[in-house]
């Protein structure tokens, strides 16, 4: 069992945050890696894992602005033991589309920036934070995106700061994760503010510290 698998199988141990699931956030800067770590952490945890992106719930002119989405369309069923369905937001229609379905499986994977935001966290099982830079990662998603989306990465780059500064995710990540040339390594929770928040969330019937 290498490292990534056995990590998963830690998650799999937790106990259920929203109702029957296991719900786990990966969060970070746009460009970071989320995606592409998410993946390979679905296929760890056995491949056929529910994973929700961000993004299909985001919209042009509501690019944080999906809160209300996610908890009537995700959380709610899942709390509820059904499985979801949510409206992807479609970036070249610039509309919602037909919904989709989330299973309410033993683990179900979050996907992107401002996952683990305030709002979310009492629902989850584990906060996972990717452990690269703002710059860096912006730069990355510039060099993937090009130059014809330019505009859109400084109003997102904008947007992402404004969000981050009064909604940091962090702060209270269970762990950080750092892309290393093979693989990725797995560092503790960034501080005591993590604990802090599990020890007043515990009380609200929110999962365990991870």
């Amino acid at each position: 069992m290498d490292h990534l698998d056995r990590r998963a199988a830690g998650l799999r141990a937790l106990a259920p945050s929203c109702g029957p699931v296991r719900l786990v956030a990966v969060d970070g800067h746009a460009g970071s890696g989320k995606s592409t770590f998410t993946g390979r952490l679905a296929e760890a945890l056995g491949g056929n894992i529910p994973v929700l992106h961000l993004d299909d719930l985001a919209t042009h002119e509501e690019l944080f602005g999906w809160t209300e989405r996610v908890l009537s369309q995700v959380i709610g069923p899942l709390a509820a033991g059904r499985d979801a369905a949510y409206h992807p937001y479609d970036w070249n229609l610039r509309r919602f589309l037909a919904p989709r379905r989330l299973a309410a499986a033993p683990v179900v994977l979050v996907e992107g920036v401002g996952a683990g935001r305030r709002a979310l966290r009492p629902h989850l099982a584990a906060l996972l934070w990717m452990d690269r830079g703002a710059q860096e990662s912006w730069a990355r998603g510039r060099a993937r995106d090009g130059a014809a989306l330019s505009a859109f990465w400084d109003g997102w780059t904008a947007a992402e700061t404004r969000h981050f500064s009064a909604d940091p995710s962090r702060p209270f990540a269970d762990a950080l994760i750092r892309e290393c040339r093979e693989g990725y390594e797995w560092l503790p929770k960034p501080s005591e503010t993590a604990r802090s928040h599990h020890s007043v969330t515990h009380g609200e019937g929110s999962p365990p510290a991870y």
